[in-house]
């Protein structure tokens, strides 16, 4: 059975939260990857920052839908919503834009566990991880490759 520590890359390219959304998009460009996962300043993994998330950052925003009643302003759509398209349009930073709920392995996983979870789940890169501290990465050409 082939594992996550026999395909991963073990050179991982890392952001932190404070990585600023110009230098993201020139690491996108110069190392032609699908996310970079998000460090703390302990080196811990806190999540990932994909090309995703930099292009939904771009996303025009939708304006709730409101009735006025009387002098009161009613949102027929989620207040919250609106407050966090607001936040990615307004981003400086990755802490602005990256995904905390990271999908991770560890090194023992199967590469078809792995495949099934980009999937079912749509993503392209899953962190190998032992605790919170990174190991490798895997991505969608190392499926292949251990597959092959």
């Amino acid at each position: 059975m082939i594992t996550a520590k026999e395909i991963m890359s073990e050179e991982v390219i890392t952001v932190t939260k404070n990585t600023s959304i110009k230098d993201l998009s020139d690491m996108f460009i110069k190392h032609k990857v699908n996310g970079f996962p998000v460090l703390d300043d302990d080196g811990l993994l806190t999540g990932i920052v994909t090309e995703k998330n930099l292009i939904e950052q771009n996303k025009n925003l939708h304006i709730p839908t409101v009735i006025a009643l009387f002098d009161a302003v009613i949102y027929l759509e989620s207040g919250k919503k609106f407050e966090e398209e607001v936040k990615h349009l307004n981003a400086t930073l990755v802490k602005d834009i990256y995904t905390p709920d990271v999908v991770t392995v560890a090194p023992e996983t199967s590469i078809h566990e792995i495949a099934s979870l980009m999937a079912e789940k749509s993503i392209h890169s899953i962190p190998v991880v032992d605790g919170k501290k990174i190991l490798g990465i895997i991505g969608k050409l190392d499926i292949i490759k251990g597959l092959a």
